[in-house]
C-alpha cells in the first residue's frame, strides 16, 4: 500500500497526528497538508501535526503545525505524544534508554518515563523557566481585561477568575489575535480552587478551544502561583483530566500521560484540502 504513513496520539484528548519528515516530499506544501489532515471530518482530525526526525543518539526533533496550518513553537502535549511514540516502539527493560531529549525550537526538552501502563505512557518533563512573566491590562472588547502574560516556550495569556464556556468563548478568541500579541497567543482562564489545584479552559492559537494543553497548564501555573496564592506544585484540571505542574528552582516540570492508538497512512492527494 502506498501513501504517507501517520500515527495517531493523544494526551489527555489533546490529540496529534505524528508523521516522519523523511516520508514527506520536500516540495510538500506543510500547512496544506497539516490542514487536511488535522480536519475532522475528512481528515484524521487532530489539533496540530507534528513533524518529527528521529536522532542517532536517541530522540527525536520536533515541529509542530496548529490545526489551521500556522506555525507553534511548543506543545508539552505533543512532545510527550512523540515521546510515547518513541518509547512504545523500543525493548522493555532498557532503563538507560526510559527518558527521550525532544528536541523544539524551545529548547530541548527531557522526558522521563515514570510508568507504562499497556498503550499508556506517563512521563515527568522538563519544560523550562517561564519567561517574560507580567501582569498587565487589555482592552478586549471595549473594556479593560487584567491578564497576565508569559512565555513557556510559547506565547501565553492567563485570565484569572470565574471559568466557564461562556467566558472562554468571549475571551479566549479574542485575546487569540489581540494585537497585543503579533504571533497570537494560547489563552488560558485559570481558578484557584484550593492552593493545590487549579481549574482552566483552554483556547489555542490556531485551533480554539481544546480538552487539554500541557504549556496551558504550565501557564495557568505560574500565573496562579505568582498572582493568586496557589502553591509551587498544583494539579491543573481542564477538560481532558489533570496534569501536575511543579515550579522549582530547576524550571517548570510537567507530568501526565499520553496514549498512541492507532497508525495509519494517508491516501488522498497529498496536501488536497
Amino acid at each position: 500500500m502506498t501513501g504517507i504513513p501517520l500515527v495517531k496520539s493523544h494526551a489527555f484528548g489533546n490529540d496529534f497526528v505524528l508523521v516522519d519528515e523523511q516520508a514527506l516530499a520536500p516540495s510538500l506544501d506543510r500547512p496544506s497538508f497539516a490542514r487536511a489532515v488535522c480536519e475532522r471530518h475528512r481528515g484524521l482530525g487532530a489539533d496540530g501535526l507534528v513533524i518529527f526526525r528521529e536522532q542517532p543518539a536517541g530522540g527525536a526533533t520536533f515541529d509542530l503545525l496548529n490545526a489551521d496550518g500556522s506555525h507553534s513553537e511548543l506543545s508539552g502535549n505533543g512532545v510527550r505524544c512523540l515521546a510515547a511514540w518513541l518509547v512504545g516502539r523500543r525493548a522493555d527493560g532498557e532503563p538507560s534508554r526510559r527518558s527521550v531529549d525532544i528536541f523544539t525550537e524551545a529548547g530541548v526538552k527531557r522526558l522521563d518515563l515514570i510508568e507504562r501502563e499497556g498503550g499508556r505512557f506517563t512521563f515527568r518533563a522538563s519544560m523550562g523557566q517561564p519567561a517574560e512573566i507580567a501582569r498587565r491590562s487589555l482592552e478586549v472588547h471595549g473594556r479593560p481585561l487584567d491578564v497576565v502574560t508569559l512565555r513557556v516556550g510559547n506565547p501565553q495569556c492567563v485570565v484569572l477568575g470565574e471559568v466557564t464556556e461562556p467566558r472562554l468563548h468571549l475571551l479566549g478568541a479574542a485575546l487569540a489575535v489581540h494585537p497585543h500579541f503579533p504571533e497570537g497567543t494560547n489563552v488560558e482562564l485559570a481558578m484557584v480552587e484550593a492552593p493545590d489545584l487549579v481549574r482552566i479552559l483552554i483556547w489555542e492559537r490556531g485551533v480554539g478551544p481544546t480538552e487539554a494543553s500541557g504549556t496551558g497548564a504550565c501557564a495557568a501555573a505560574v500565573a496562579a502561583m505568582q498572582y493568586g496564592g496557589a502553591a509551587r506544585d498544583v494539579q491543573v484540571v481542564a477538560p481532558g483530566g489533570a496534569q501536575r505542574v511543579e515550579w522549582t528552582a530547576e524550571g517548570l516540570f510537567l507530568t501526565g500521560w499520553a496514549e498512541v492508538i492507532a497508525e495509519a497512512r494517508w491516501l488522498r492527494a497529498t496536501g488536497a484540502e
